[in-house]
């Protein structure tokens, strides 16, 4: 008798770890749902144009160091080519974007169950955050060189270089005719905040969640 209820028990367990398991496997298949179309829709509105240019938010403007000069430049006349820079790098960015979504979806595939069930009881951006802290490094190597193809593409880094030589050549202070890192952080800052807005929408809206998973998982919240 004793091992009946042993093995009754036993079965009991069983069915609870798996019953569990189960549970937090859907949480992680419904978060990894959710930060996939956040960033398939989130870079699909960057892509667009003036998706950076006309956000004023994610505007991309001329790089600190170059904007306390900015002024300098539009004084001697060169207020044209200062606004086509501008342009050109915001250009450069929604360029970028079109190319962008494969890259975070192929990071969100990497994140586990443990991670997600952490990430549910967390903010209503805490899915970006994990995401942003745990694929900057290797998504900033990936974009760079599309940031960079990009920016000739769009004559941004040409706009700069001329830019800058003129600067430099009545300036003490040397300036750096490269804008790479600086648009490359700047466009994935605004892709990463585009996402963190898909993501809350999805946790506080429920007409925003567009499968049967998302509507299970965190219609419990």
């Amino acid at each position: 008798m004793n091992k009946r209820w042993i093995l009754m028990a036993l079965l009991a367990i069983t069915s609870t770890v798996n019953f569990y398991a189960q549970g937090n496997q859907d949480i992680a298949n419904a978060l990894k749902q959710a930060l996939t179309i956040g960033a398939e829709k989130g870079t699909a509105l960057l892509a667009q144009p003036d998706g950076f240019f006309k956000n004023a938010a994610l505007k991309i403007l001329m790089p600190p160091e170059a904007q306390k000069i900015e002024s300098t430049l539009r004084s001697v006349g060169m207020g044209k080519q200062v606004d086509e820079a501008i342009l050109s790098m915001n250009r450069a960015a929604e360029d970028a974007c079109k190319t962008a979504a494969p890259i975070f979806v192929s990071a969100i595939k990497n994140l586990s169950v443990t991670d997600a069930v952490n990430i549910l009881k967390g903010s209503d951006t805490a899915a970006t955050s994990y995401l942003k802290t745990s694929t900057t490094a290797p998504l900033t190597n990936a974009f760079k060189p599309i940031i960079e193809q990009s920016l000739q593409k769009t004559n941004a880094s040409q706009q700069w270089a001329t830019l800058v030589k003129a600067y430099n050549r009545f300036s003490l202070r040397k300036l750096n005719p490269s804008l790479t890192d600086y648009v490359t952080e700047k466009a994935l800052s605004g892709i990463y905040t585009q996402i963190a807005v898909e993501e809350k929408n999805i946790r506080q809206n429920p007409a925003a969640r567009a499968t049967d998973l998302l509507k299970s998982v965190f219609g419990k919240l």
